[in-house]
């Protein structure tokens, strides 16, 4: 069980990059923390309890919710961080390509978010915030990203359509539509052309996000909200 008044975030995507950042700052906050992920190993602090699994099974969400409530008691915040990305021409898409996008990025959401409302009910003053992407609201013909747009696309919809269906009853939902950010599924050679696609010209860092996520976690007047973190990307180019 948590120690009175400790509050409790599950992240996924939580093994590197944005998440593991994610991780690091919500203990700071004073969280204890369930870190999810397919390759995610033991923690070292106490106060994280980590789950392998693949965050599209229904099990791995059930076992993520289960061992939040075994070690701390509680949920009173979901980060849904994990996601996948897949530029390519729409006709080089494949089935299985579309398989993995729907799976991580809305079967991931929608099973570990459904699982967990319950339990953000229950703190009077929980708080869902979701990963997607600037790339949403400004498609650039330099990436092309129809299955970032149906899937990610989705989920800022979803955001919105929760807010108000919980706004009333004590849980928050927000998302961070992120840029390009530096983690390690970008190679360095492609920086360089990644930092060009951002009106300010550069790419984002990890603490950029993080930032964002930390903010939303404290800023109780604000739900519904899709926050872009895009180095401009939103505004146009």
């Amino acid at each position: 069980m948590s120690s009175q008044g400790q509050k409790v975030a599950v992240i996924t995507g939580a093994s590197q990059g944005i998440g593991a950042g994610l991780v690091d700052a919500y203990r700071k906050l004073g969280y204890g923390v369930v870190a999810t992920s397919r390759s995610i190993g033991a923690a070292n602090d106490p106060e994280i309890v980590t789950v392998q699994g693949d965050i599209a099974d229904a099990d791995t969400a059930e076992r993520v919710i289960s061992a939040a409530l075994e070690r701390f008691g509680r949920v009173d915040t979901v980060v849904n961080n994990a996601g996948v990305f897949l530029a390519k021409p729409f006709t080089d898409y494949t089935d299985e390509d579309y398989a993995l996008a729907t799976g991580v990025n809305l079967s991931g959401f929608f099973q570990l978010t459904r699982r967990a409302l319950p339990h953000l009910l229950a703190t009077g003053a929980g708080h869902i915030v979701t990963i997607t992407t600037a790339l949403v609201d400004q498609p650039n013909s330099n990436v092309p990203s129809v299955l970032a747009s149906l899937t990610k696309g989705g989920l800022n919809s979803a955001t919105k359509s929760l807010a108000i269906e919980y706004a009333s009853r004590g849980v928050r939902v927000n998302a961070v539509a992120p840029g390009v950010i530096k983690t390690p599924m970008h190679p360095v050679e492609a920086h360089e052309t990644l930092a060009g696609l951002h009106p300010v010209g550069r790419m984002g860092e990890t603490s950029d996000i993080v930032d964002a996520v930390v903010y939303l976690e404290s800023a109780p007047f604000v739900t519904g909200e899709i926050l872009h973190v895009d180095g401009g990307q939103n505004a146009g180019h």
